[in-house]
């Protein structure tokens, strides 16, 4: 029987010098640090034996929130190697949303930072969890301990392409996240897919300045590298200079519109410097036709915008080159996220599932291999996002024109994208209703100019009482992670509705869209 085990197909993409370098990074001293190919295959299969030493039952969910290093990506891949479903979390969350996940997903492994490790132990043992591991930025913590005297080969635990691979939490409007169930042979296929869409060769070189807990920087990007055989130019975080002192040595980056907003902010931003580059991505987030223009006028590169989800890996992008199926005129158009992409089917309907007419603003639905399995333990909740038909109900809204490109034109369900970052107005409102004196509320997305879109809550007080809206920030501060704490509050007399009663979220929007017009950060 074929193994379809995901690790497989990236391992066989590595070259045949394994000793080439694969990573190039820096350690906390800041000295430049190489991990070769070898040492991804040997590090990876010595976590590998080592999770599989812990006797887990099969399927069982391993959680992971550190900090980006080359050692998570590892963990992530030796995950895949034992057979075990990998769980990244977002590194800003707070304890009341671990508790939750771990609640939800009973974890049988967590692996936190050292730093965490008193204050996720009993919130991840109350679940359940057997194992509480560490893991530094710095190459430290009690995962690489353990993990040291194993064997550094392994044979990848047999997988069918429809075994879960990893699950990703994405909130939803009730408040509650939904764990999105993505099997190997969901990632394996929008792998392969990108490779041959966005033209990588031998030679390419990834810039890989994003966080590794979501679709973007670990599917997209990771896979991207390692299954063209490619080296990654990694940073921890996100610094524009650095990005930009890197183009010479490079070709591809991946980033969301926020990153390319801020290097457009440095004088070092030149044709030149950007000369070496075959490709820039961007994702995440709607990429304002502003900041496509201006990277056109000062690098030569024009942006390639493309769209997906937690649920479905990517759907739709702009050409790599001219596209066959629309002629030679065939371009990256700004304000557009360009074609389905071969494989997915993409379709527009209206509030009926009726389809629409060219042109014409509906619900965008798709089906393809890359679609999710469903949602973990909400059997109910999968069957409510698919049509009887099998398409999923992605809850953008959009339309496609004449020449099939697909623009995106709106969000149903108030969903905030803010820095790449998804924002569900429900989940931060239920937190603000639940402080003292306050009555009710709503959250809303204003336009920014560094990160898009940003969250402002305009909050209603009970009978009698006063409300300080920084208190209500501080208080929210301490729950929530730090990109869902809106960026401003007001308190106001009362909320606009219609004649149902139900808030009106667009006159709000209307109200506030000039806020932040003046705003850099």
């Amino acid at each position: 029987m074929t193994n379809h085990n995901l690790f497989i197909a990236l391992r066989q993409a590595f070259p045949s010098q394994l000793h080439d370098i694969a990573v190039e990074t820096c350690c906390s001293s800041g000295q430049p640090l190489n991990y070769s190919w070898q040492d991804l295959d040997a590090r990876s299969a010595q976590m590998a034996n080592m999770l599989q030493g812990l006797q887990l039952p099969e399927g069982s969910r391993i959680a992971v929130q550190v900090e980006k290093s080359v050692e998570a990506m590892l963990l992530y891949l030796a995950t895949l190697r034992a057979g075990f479903i990998f769980l990244p979390l977002n590194t800003a969350y707070q304890n009341a949303e671990i508790e939750y996940f771990v609640q939800n997903a009973e974890p049988a492994v967590f692996v936190c930072t050292p730093a965490n490790l008193e204050r996720i132990r009993p919130i991840a043992q109350q679940a359940g969890t057997q194992h509480v591991l560490t893991l530094g930025d710095d190459q430290t913590g009690t995962l690489l301990e353990q993990a040291a005297g194993h064997p550094t080969t392994q044979t990848p635990v047999s997988k069918q392409p429809d075994d879960v691979a990893a699950i990703l939490y994405t909130s939803g409007t009730t408040g509650r996240s939904k764990g999105a169930m993505l099997t190997h042979g969901n990632l394996q296929s929008n792998a392969v897919m990108l490779k041959d869409y966005w033209g990588w060769k031998e030679g390419d070189v990834l810039i890989h300045a994003l966080p590794i807990f979501h679709v973007h920087g670990l599917f997209v990007a990771i896979h991207a590298a390692l299954i063209n055989g490619s080296k990654m130019i990694w940073m921890a975080k996100f610094d524009p200079k650095a990005v930009i002192a890197a183009m010479p040595r490079a070709t591809v980056f991946m980033g969301v519109p926020t990153l390319y907003v801020r290097m457009l902010a440095e004088p070092t931003l030149t044709r030149q410097q950007a000369q070496n580059m075959r490709l820039f991505i961007a994702g995440s987030a709607p990429l304002l036709i502003e900041t496509f223009q201006e990277w056109q006028e000062r690098t030569g590169h024009t942006i390639l915008e493309r769209y997906g989800m937690s649920e479905t890996i990517m759907l739709t992008s702009n050409p790599y080159t001219a596209d066959a199926r629309n002629g030679s005129q065939s371009t990256r158009r700004g304000g557009t996220v360009g074609f389905a992409l071969p494989g997915v089917q993409l379709r527009v309907v209206d509030d009926k599932g009726q389809p629409v007419p060219t042109g014409e603003i509906g619900n965008i639905q798709v089906q393809g291999p890359n679609v999710f399995k469903g949602y973990w333990r909400m059997p109910e909740k999968t069957k409510e996002e698919f049509t009887a038909d099998g398409w999923f109900k992605t809850g953008d809204v959009g339309k496609i024109d004449t020449s099939n490109y697909v623009t995106i034109v709106g969000r149903s369900k108030d969903l905030i994208i803010s820095g790449g970052y998804n924002v569900y107005p429900a989940e931060i409102e239920s937190y603000i209703n639940e402080l003292p004196g306050v009555a009710e509320s709503a959250l809303i997305g204003v336009p920014h100019p560094d990160f898009g879109e940003v969250g402002v809550a305009v909050v209603i007080a009970k009978p009698g009482v006063m409300l300080d809206s920084e208190q209500i920030l501080a208080a929210i501060k301490s729950q929530l992670a730090n990109f869902k704490v809106p960026k401003c509050c007001f308190v106001a007399q009362e909320l606009p509705r219609n004649t149902m009663g139900k808030v009106q979220k667009n006159v709000l929007r209307e109200s506030y869209k000039h806020l932040f017009a003046t705003a850099t950060q």
